[in-house]
């Protein structure tokens, strides 16, 4: 058998993004011993992909901000089934988070007067999104990163956890691994908290890192926890579609907070033609009440670029799909028209799109002050995920808690831009302090040394079986599996296409258990490779499995089989669970909302 090393703490986070360095810091400031394994190197988090900004009601640049309304904006671009708690904690929490963030030493850009400044977003009715020009997750993460670090908190880089370790209904510990030198780990712990974020490299086209293969949502799952709003993946309208090597890399709605239009290969402005009708009184009819809105008019009407993001991206493949794409299959994302609105137009876009302006000009060799950009959609943003409890983010395994990108319930059918950092601050520092206190009152309890044999055993299976007799490629099996998602399971769905898909993923599970790798355990991509693909099986199916049982299209799920929302599904979160005889997928009726936050949504409509 294989030896391992044993590392002991009263809390581990898995995870070193946004939420699991809020959740150590929680976890940490209650006295508890943090260890935080990351699958990469402390800072290359996905969080810093996210470039926006945050979203909190400060009212820093209209007055007429607040929780409330925060809350309802998040509520109707979630298609209202969301966990409605989780929206009002969030709503009343975020301006709390970013004041903290300040005071740990993040700058976010300034008012005239010296206040945090605040831009528009797609779904938020007044400017809201607390920002670092567009670098505003690599500034959050760098703050958090360095108070944790003082903090004392242990890291554990490079590292990959195989299995939770479970006695009973409780969570124990981990298995992990080091990417680098192949030896096994057994990390105990009183409490788990899970920020391992989304799904994304499950889809062929991604703005998602290589980190992101499902990890927390499948350990959570095979440790009996229930997954939940699987069917809601959100496709950001716009990700580059040229040259083919960074197609899907994330293209900021900055750039249509800031102004950006986008047009058809007519110079159309089609989002005119499709305003959702929940959208059409906040909304411009022209181009010029439009601009004056993201110029700080109080008076003004918001572009239609920055309706919801599932409604973009909707109107965007159909563009494409008509005809009037651009030449690499994409629509043009227009910021440099604002030349005949500004003085000095390229020195504004250079520094409130600095990032954007060097992506272009560097890998596909365009001036976004001079000329548009291509954009399409991109596989971006997992709304589902572990079920959790709306206040404590404890998940239905004792002792496990998750925080995040891989926790549901906020987002509901749709996220709105930058309510994905704030959602970190917030619930990233519920699940420390919960699991902080449910370690304190916990008795440890030792792994069993059988089912800890048992996952080093499955983890190098992979070796034995290439020695054994002729295998089957992880590489090969990824590839297919991610074509096959982007194909029938992506923005436009039907019945058929995801039965086929069902049928298709059936066929990989029995390819992937003869899945061989050669070499050694030193750092082998083809192992790592074999690993993560057992991972993004399991959150393909469930997404696969919980669209086809909403027969109706709400949010970010679109089917073309089922084109209107259904009153009856409007009521229903979809629940994903192991079973005898495989996956089921049960319909959980949405807690009754209290009249009060009733009241508010009311109000705001």
């Amino acid at each position: 058998m294989l030896a391992y090393e044993a590392i002991r703490h009263d809390v581990l986070v898995i995870g070193a993004g946004g939420a699991g360095l809020r959740a150590a810091i929680e976890a940490s400031a209650e006295g508890a011993s943090v260890g935080v394994v990351c699958k990469s190197l402390l800072g290359k988090a996905h969080t810093v992909m996210a470039e926006g900004g945050i979203a909190a009601a400060m009212a820093n640049v209209d007055e007429r901000d607040n929780w409330r309304v925060h809350f309802s904006d998040t509520m109707r671009g979630g298609q209202y089934v969301n966990n409605w708690r989780m929206a009002e904690l969030h709503a009343k929490e975020a301006p709390e988070r970013i004041r903290e963030l300040e005071a740990w030493g993040a700058l976010f850009d300034r008012t005239g007067d010296g206040r945090i400044l605040q831009r528009h977003f797609g779904g938020h009715r007044y400017a809201r999104l607390v920002h670092v020009g567009d670098r505003t997750g690599l500034e959050m993460i760098r703050t958090l990163q360095d108070h944790g670090i003082h903090r004392g908190i242990e890291f554990y880089m490079e590292f990959t956890v195989c299995a939770l370790l479970t006695e009973g209904n409780r969570v124990v510990g981990a298995v992990a691994y080091s990417r680098e030198k192949g030896t096994f780990f057994v990390f105990q712990a009183k409490a788990v908290v899970l920020a391992t974020g989304g799904i994304g490299r499950s889809y062929r086209i991604t703005s998602n890192s290589w980190e992101c293969t499902g990890d927390g949502l499948a350990l959570a799952y095979r440790a009996g926890a229930e997954l939940a709003d699987m069917e809601f993946v959100q496709f950001h309208p716009t990700g580059m579609v040229w040259p083919p090597s960074v197609a899907g890399l994330l293209v900021t709605e900055s750039v249509r907070g800031e102004g950006g239009v986008l047009r058809n290969n007519q110079g159309r402005r089609f989002m005119f033609d499709d305003i959702p009708e929940a959208y059409r009184a906040q909304t411009a009819d022209n181009e010029e009440e439009g601009w004056r809105y993201t110029q700080g008019d109080r008076n003004a009407r918001r572009p239609p670029e920055l309706v919801t993001r599932d409604h973009v991206a909707r109107c965007i493949v159909r563009e494409i799909k008509e005809g009037r794409g651009s030449p690499h299959g994409g629509v043009f994302l227009d910021i440099a028209w604002i030349r005949e609105k500004i003085p000095n137009s390229a020195e504004h876009i250079k520094r409130k799109l600095p990032s954007m302006y060097d992506q272009f000009l560097k890998l596909a060799g365009i001036d976004i002050t001079k000329v548009p950009m291509e954009v399409g959609p991109t596989t971006h943003y997992m709304m589902g995920g572990i079920r959790v409890d709306g206040d404590s983010q404890v998940s239905s395994v004792e002792g496990l808690f998750a925080a995040g990108e891989c926790a549901a319930g906020l987002h509901g059918a749709n996220r709105l831009g930058g309510n994905s950092l704030s959602d970190l601050l917030v619930f990233g520092r519920r699940a420390g302090l919960y699991a902080a206190q449910f370690a304190r009152q916990a008795q440890w309890v030792e792994a069993d040394q059988n089912q800890v044999h048992a996952v080093i055993a499955h983890a190098v299976e992979p070796f034995e079986r290439a020695a054994a007799h002729p295998a089957d490629s992880p590489y090969r099996i990824l590839e297919e599996l991610r074509e096959l998602m982007q194909n029938l399971v992506g923005i436009v769905r039907t019945g058929e296409e995801m039965t086929q898909a069902l049928d298709g993923l059936a066929k990989f599970k029995e390819r992937a258990l003869r899945v061989g790798v050669v070499g050694n355990r030193f750092y082998n991509p083809g192992w790592h490779t074999s690993l993560d693909l057992d991972n993004q099986l399991i959150v393909s199916e469930a997404v696969c499995r919980a669209a086809l049982t909403r027969s109706e299209s709400r949010g970010a799920h679109y089917r073309l089989d089922y084109p209107n929302k259904d009153v009856r599904w409007g009521h229903i979160n979809l629940v994903v669970r192991r079973a005898d005889d495989g996956m089921a997928v049960v319909e959980r009726p949405l807690p009754e909302m209290p009249q009060e936050l009733k009241a508010i949504i009311e109000e705001m409509k």
